[in-house]
């Protein structure tokens, strides 16, 4: 291997093949049986081009972050060698095709790092220029400040998920080993194997300390999912304090008693980095990996390394210095013509992978046509059409029944029309009311599979949302998950990426919707929560009126392409609409908003209601000739239509208006000049009881009615 610059090498090697500085020696080497790696880079070439490349993408990560003012170094330069052996040897990729379905994934929870993925993308071949660096967190540039799933927003190559919320990233990649694990249990036959990547996950104490890493690993090591690598950067260091002024633990045996597989290393050493991993990798036997990595932070610019202020920008006046340190000309943004060389060399040694793997798909696609098509739509996000869809599903029926009720129907249907449907629940199947029956059940022992559809979170919300967002990330499932809705404020923050990152993959079964479920009391009965939903931009937030309106939820939940739906069900049964046949109230509700009830007379009053309020609308409109019904299920969705249509459902004429839902009333006055509902909690009662004492009724809204006049 020739290089053009020997002096990087050389400042790198200075302190032997390891590294370019010492490091204090880690408590142990590893914790983990003998190291057996036979394809592991032992020869010195090799070694040193992983050593360069190292310099080069920390050289890169400093000059982005310096011209930019803005941003995180200390890790960029700290795991230098952790990129080196994920990119330069051990990560199956191919930059050409980074859609392919059994590439390695990588996830950067510590997504404040931005610049060392997007450094070891360009490094690695995927197309990210050099000039999109020099843009790192700029107006429309492919380098924003946090890694961004692609979207209408950035389609930065390479990018597997978005990260930035602390402990966030890590849990998704626990939903990426979920999905690799049920994409291989599904497709892979004894002929040939089509599935069989690993999912690597870099974080650092933040995200460890953050509880919802916690929960995701106590799932991953209890559903044995040993296709997953996590890394940890163990610099010592957070942004207020060194770390030790927060914790104490010792975290190896925290995670081995979930049940990891363990190792802790110099995450400087080259040589060792590149064998442990290699070593997790080649480890199946039902343990998760956890790998630590004792780094440290800035590394290679003395006057902020190994501190907390080497965790942002700090270090930027210091850069030219580091620079010149560790071996860089005074070329800003410099990547030697031996590291592109050796880069080039990686991409050949992963295409031949790659060919091979085409060719074993060819044979299992020629062998298995159903199937292909199966795998190929899910890919692909093909689905059957709203429109037939809602059409296949036989009508619910007449009978007042719960709206989780109706769900339980309704979702039966949904995964015979979409065979990539799956669903789940933090330990609330027998109240939420989602379970697929004769799906089996996802994990490892007792009576699950890896092919199971049903996944029992336990009681781990939080973790459940962000389980579901990987699994959407992965892009091969269309996953549900269920809470009561009052408890889904712990997995809010999830809900907020997934919409923010376009997952339309991915949906959220929220039961128990309100005063409603009475005796449990206000710890349990939401009246902030549905109006809390509605504010996150592009979540549609769907609460239906019945059980028609529900088969038009579930249809737009896994039909939808833009983002994450959140079904809001009932736990008290509702009337049904029977007035208006199913395939009306299943077309309007699909376009969000629509008249349930049409006046008799000349049109003088509007009504509008949602959910379980819609029966008390319908009863108090009853008699009165001049007063129209909308039920507006889906208020986000009702936005989208045409300016035609929502003026022929709420006319600008009328302007005698009244909503009515059981929550806070706030947003309702866009749509009315009165509103009817519930600012204040409830109290523990029989749900009829509540329901009538806080005004949702009938009689209540007939009195509020004949107020206005």
């Amino acid at each position: 291997m020739k290089f053009s610059t020997i002096a990087i090498a050389a400042a790198a090697l200075a302190a032997g093949v390891e590294g370019f500085s010492t490091v204090a020696a880690p408590r142990s080497v590893m914790r983990a049986a003998p190291l057996k790696m036979a394809d592991a880079a032992t020869d010195v070439d090799t070694k040193a081009a992983l050593a360069t490349a190292a310099n080069e993408a920390r050289g890169l990560a400093m000059d982005s972050i310096a011209a930019a003012h803005s941003g995180h170094m200390g890790l960029p330069l700290g795991c230098a060698e952790v990129g080196a052996v994920l990119y330069g040897s051990q990560m199956q990729y191919n930059p050409k095709d980074t859609q392919w379905i059994n590439r390695d994934r990588f996830i950067l929870s510590a997504g404040h790092g931005s610049m060392f993925l997007y450094s070891w993308l360009n490094l690695a071949g995927f197309d990210l220029s050099i000039e999109e660096l020099k843009n790192f967190r700029q107006h429309h540039s492919q380098t924003p400040g946090h890694p961004e799933f692609p979207n209408s927003e950035h389609t930065t190559p390479g990018i597997e998920c978005t990260t930035g919320p602390l402990g966030a990233g890590v849990s998704n990649a626990v939903g990426f080993a979920v999905s690799e694990k049920m994409a291989a249990a599904r497709y892979n036959t004894e002929e040939h194997k089509i599935f069989g990547h690993h999912v690597f996950a870099l974080a650092g104490d933040g995200c460890f300390q953050e509880g919802i890493s916690a929960e995701a690993a106590q799932f991953a090591a209890h559903e044995k999912l040993d296709n997953l690598i996590i890394l940890y950067d163990s610099n010592e260091v957070t942004l207020d304090k060194m770390a030790e002024y927060t914790q104490s633990e010792d975290i190896i045996k925290r995670y081995e008693a979930y049940g990891f597989e363990t190792y802790e290393i110099d995450g400087h050493d080259l040589a060792v980095v590149e064998e442990t991993i290699a070593a997790a990798k080649a480890s199946d036997n039902g343990k998760p990996k956890f790998i630590k990595c004792n780094t440290i932070i800035g590394k290679g610019m003395e006057e902020t390394e190994g501190t907390n202020a080497a965790h942002g920008e700090a270090g930027v006046p210091y850069v030219d210095k580091a620079r010149a340190s560790i071996g860089l000309p005074e070329e800003k943004w410099y990547v030697s013509e031996g590291t592109r060389d050796f880069f080039a060399g990686v991409q050949e040694k992963n295409g031949k992978i790659y060919d091979e793997w085409q060719n074993t798909y060819a044979a299992w696609k020629e062998a298995n046509p159903d199937m292909a098509k199966e795998l190929e739509d899910a890919v692909n996000d093909v689905t059957m059409p709203a429109e037939d869809m809602l059409a296949a599903i036989p009508e619910m029926g007449g009978d007042a029944e719960a709206t989780r009720v109706s769900g339980y129907k309704v979702i039966q249907e949904i995964a015979k029309l979409v065979p990539n449907y799956i669903s789940g629940s933090a330990d609330l199947h027998g109240s939420t009311r989602n379970y697929i029956n004769n799906g089996g059940n996802f994990g490892a022992g007792f009576d699950k599979s890896y092919a199971g559809k049903n996944l029992y979170f336990g009681i781990r919300e939080h973790a459940m949302g962000a389980i579901l967002n990987g699994i959407a990330y992965h892009g091969i499932f269309k996953a549900s998950g269920s809470t009561f809705l009052v408890f889904v404020d712990y997995m809010r923050p999830t809900i907020r990426v997934a919409s923010l990152a376009e997952l339309n993959r991915v949906s959220y079964i929220l039961t128990h919707d309100s005063i409603g479920v009475g005796e449990d009391g206000p710890t349990h009965q939401p009246v902030e929560t549905v109006p809390g939903l509605r504010v996150i931009p592009n979540l549609d937030v769907f609460r239906p009126a019945d059980a028609e309106e529900t088969v038009a939820a579930y249809v737009s939940s896994v039909t939808r392409k833009e983002g994450p739906t959140a079904l809001i069900l009932s736990r008290q049964n509702l009337n049904q609409n029977t007035a208006m046949s199913a395939a009306d109230r299943r077309a309007g509700a699909m376009k969000g908003g629509y008249i349930a009830k049409k006046e008799t007379g000349d049109l003088d009053l509007i009504i509008i209601a949602t959910g379980s309020e819609v029966q008390h609308a319908l009863e108090a409109a009853a008699d009165l000739p001049g007063a129209r019904v909308v039920s507006m299920p889906c208020v986000e969705l009702y936005e989208r239509q045409s300016d035609d249509y929502k003026e022929s459902i709420l006319p600008s004429t009328v302007t005698k208006r009244i909503a009515m839902e059981a929550a806070v009333t706030p947003a309702w006055y866009k749509y009315a000049s009165k509103v009817v509902g519930v600012d204040r909690f409830g109290f523990s009662a029989p749900g009829d009881i509540v329901m009538k004492e806080l005004g949702m009724s009938a009689e209540n809204l007939s009195a509020e009615i004949a107020s206005m006049n």
